[in-house]
């Protein structure tokens, strides 16, 4: 059974690194729009009885790459793979996880409905914004983080040197307790307050934070409006004006870079799960991290190693 790497318009930039990676080539596929946007896929190789790997992130526009990745799915099952893995280093709707008010739908499950009724036999995914969505597959899920490339980076720059790793909130608490750990650091946590789905406020600091270099992480950055406002409320609490900002998923809308030019932010780490199409920020590669986890699922080898 063979590794078979196929992508959508989404970013075959990392879908072609990857391949690279596991020195695999990238196959063919046609993705293309109907004249009324209706989109078209057929895979241009046969996959008979191969394990398929898709690699699409949902990333914006979400509809469209979602769809993408449901059609090459949908070819892959009608074209007699023996496996098909979803390889979804941003997965959208995410932070649709839960009804926050009446008559609303829980996006993130029907997503991962979907991806099962097309025959998708596992999902490999980046910093998912809420972890709780792996228990809405009934497939396997291979939860990979963002951990290790910023911790290298972070000793390679000099960065944890009078550092304090701080979560931006509750949620992403555990991933930034796990940095803490890898780089021998103290660990603070920003008190978010949410006012509704796109307004937030930060209250306090959780920690000590005085006369330190914040290393501020988080998996999302959207508007960078709580960036900001975090930003803030460390220089507040007495932090250094050298903030760190590092984050998985570069979505960027709306006043998102003016948010981040905030002068006491000394550089924005991103990794390339979402093509930049952009500069001005620096981009980490999980190419290499992708790679070794489609090579351990493939030797039926433990991914664990990974996380």
């Amino acid at each position: 059974m063979e590794i078979r790497l196929f992508t959508g318009n989404a970013h075959p930039d990392l879908a072609r690194r990857v391949a690279e990676a596991l020195g695999v080539p990238l196959g063919q596929a046609l993705v293309d729009r109907f004249p009324d946007g209706e989109v078209r896929v057929r895979l241009l190789e046969s996959v008979r009885g191969d394990d398929v790997y898709l690699v699409q992130p949902t990333s914006p526009p979400v509809n469209d790459h979602l769809m993408e990745l449901l059609l090459l799915a949908d070819a892959a099952r009608r074209s007699s793979a023996a496996r098909i893995n979803a390889v979804i280093p941003y997965f959208g709707y995410a932070r649709q996880d839960k009804q926050t008010e009446g008559r609303e739908p829980v996006s993130a499950k029907l997503v991962a409905s979907l991806l099962e009724r097309v025959g998708v036999h596992r999902v490999i995914a980046i910093d998912l914004h809420a972890p709780q969505i792996q228990g809405f597959f009934d497939i396997p899920v291979d939860h990979l983080s963002a951990v290790r490339l910023f911790a290298r980076y972070l000793k390679e720059r000099g960065y944890a040197e009078n550092a304090v790793v701080v979560s931006p909130d509750a949620g992403r608490a555990e991933e930034a307790r796990r940095l803490a750990e890898r780089l021998g650091l103290p660990f603070a946590m920003l008190a978010k307050r949410r006012h509704g789905p796109r307004e937030t406020s930060v209250t306090y600091v959780i920690g000590d934070v005085e006369g330190k270099r914040p290393l501020l992480v988080d998996d999302i950055v959207s508007t960078g409006g709580t960036i900001r406002r975090g930003v803030e409320a460390l220089l507040l609490a007495g932090a250094l004006p050298e903030i760190v900002v590092l984050a998985t998923h570069a979505v960027l809308v709306g006043g998102a870079r003016e948010n981040l030019a905030h002068p006491a932010i000394r550089e924005v780490v991103f990794t390339d799960t979402i093509p930049l199409r952009d500069g001005g920020y620096t981009v980490l590669s999980t190419a290499e991290l992708l790679a070794q986890a489609i090579r351990h699922v493939h030797t039926n080898q433990s991914v664990s190693a990974l996380i």
